[in-house]
């Protein structure tokens, strides 16, 4: 009897849940568990339940639009290219040419 093996179809692809994709899928669960940190810490306070809630169910809807809207803005790996785009200098500046007379020549410049 031939045993049979189902495809998996999904490798080499990014994790997606409801149009959140990769990494903002991490940046979801952190933030709702920060959320539910946040109600545990107000409750043990002894603040009034629905103030609690209405401090709490406002964040997590803000938490949820802000990721959706990074994830559709930006894509898989766009927020972090953004981010290494801001870290590039906008010009390297030498004041002698010191620097470029210490340089070896490479092995393919000797050939």
């Amino acid at each position: 009897m031939a045993t049979v093996y189902s495809i998996n179809r999904g490798i080499n692809r990014s994790l997606e849940f409801k149009g959140i994709k990769a990494q903002y899928v991490i940046y979801l669960a952190l933030g709702l568990v920060l959320l539910l940190l946040l109600f545990a810490a107000f409750h043990i306070a002894h603040i009034n339940l629905y103030v609690s809630i209405a401090i709490i169910l406002p964040a997590g809807g803000a938490l949820v639009l802000t990721v959706k809207r990074l994830s559709d803005r930006y894509g898989e790996h766009g927020l972090t290219k953004h981010s290494a785009v801001r870290r590039l200098p906008t010009s390297v500046q030498s004041r002698s040419r010191k620097i470029f007379l210490q340089l070896k020549p490479s092995t393919s410049e000797k050939a």
